[in-house]
């Protein structure tokens, strides 16, 4: 499995050690990427068509997804409660980034999309199906292997040219210690989870390894579990963003830490802009560093617990 390991974090890599100077094409990578995250969403909702006795199993993803969510929750809250009344980061509402979704039904909206690209991919696969016989789920699987290894060569390029430097990311403390505090939280939280699933305990802590990356962890996960533990991955991912959304307004301006750590791998985008916005600006970079480091964490450490 090490090997198996090592041919999926290749492409990883190899993207992180390309310099790109281009604006254009940075922003095509940009699209490359989101591209690719709806196309694998798709084959696995294809492959979840696959699965015996659909509605059974579908209920059962649900079902480990919700107490997934519910102990990896309760321990990062906990987790971050205590860092916040720590470390003294202080918020100060400001005005919003120009442009950004700050609703949160608007800023939902993009999570809710990817729900129904997968949704989307159940009932294609279950009509291609009808139409062409069962060899499609075994094709669909294929397609997303070879997709998923272009994503994380074009995720690495990303993460080299974020424009976050080493030393930013090093010099700003209350960053890193809400990045290893989620960190921590998260994977004893799979732990935890991991008898309560009938999983062993690098398969639980590799499901509460996403930290919110809803996009990749469901595809590395399916990838090496399964369609059904994919779908977990990302369902219990997702409903930490959409949480977020919420729960950032409410508490961010007494506890600061714990609404931005909250927000997980997220942070340094998709949940930005509310951070900003009822945070301040202060709130910013250490949302960023946050979220860039559980980014650059995430997909190795994944991959790592799955090959043990």
């Amino acid at each position: 499995m090490l090997s198996g390991l090592l041919i999926v974090l290749l492409p990883l890599v190899l993207g992180y050690l390309v310099p790109v100077r281009n604006a254009l094409l940075l922003r095509l990578i940009n699209r490359g990427v989101n591209a690719s995250i709806y196309v694998i969403l798709l084959l696995m909702g294809v492959s979840l068509a696959g699965l015996d006795d659909l509605a059974g199993q579908l209920s059962r993803l649900g079902g480990q997804a919700l107490l997934l969510f519910a102990v990896i929750s309760t321990c990062n809250l906990a987790a971050l409660w205590w860092l916040s009344r720590r470390l003294g980061l202080s918020a100060t509402p400001t005005s919003a980034i120009a442009g950004a979704p700050i609703s949160k039904w608007a800023a939902m909206a993009g999570s809710l999309a990817l729900v129904a690209v997968v949704v989307a991919g159940v009932v294609l696969g279950l009509l291609l199906a009808w139409l062409t016989g069962s060899g499609l789920f075994a094709l669909a699987e294929t397609l997303a292997e070879a997709v998923l290894y272009a994503l994380l060569a074009l995720i690495g390029c990303q993460l080299r040219n974020s424009g976050m430097p080493l030393r930013q990311i090093v010099l700003n403390r209350f960053g890193l210690a809400i990045a290893v505090t989620l960190a921590a939280s998260s994977l004893v939280g799979g732990l935890l989870a991991a008898p309560l699933l009938n999983l062993a305990w690098n398969e639980g802590v590799a499901l509460a390894a996403g930290f919110g990356w809803y996009s990749l962890s469901g595809i590395l996960v399916g990838d090496q579990l399964g369609p059904l533990m994919g779908g977990v991955a990302f369902f219990n991912d997702l409903a930490r963003e959409l949480v977020a959304f919420v729960l950032i307004p409410l508490i961010i301006r007494r506890h600061a830490a714990l609404a931005i750590g909250y927000g997980g791998a997220t942070s340094m985008d998709f949940t930005l802009p509310v951070i900003q916005q009822h945070g301040g600006v202060a709130c910013v970079p250490v949302a960023v560093v946050s979220g860039f480091l559980l980014s650059l964490l995430s997909p190795p450490l994944i991959l790592l617990l799955l090959s043990l």
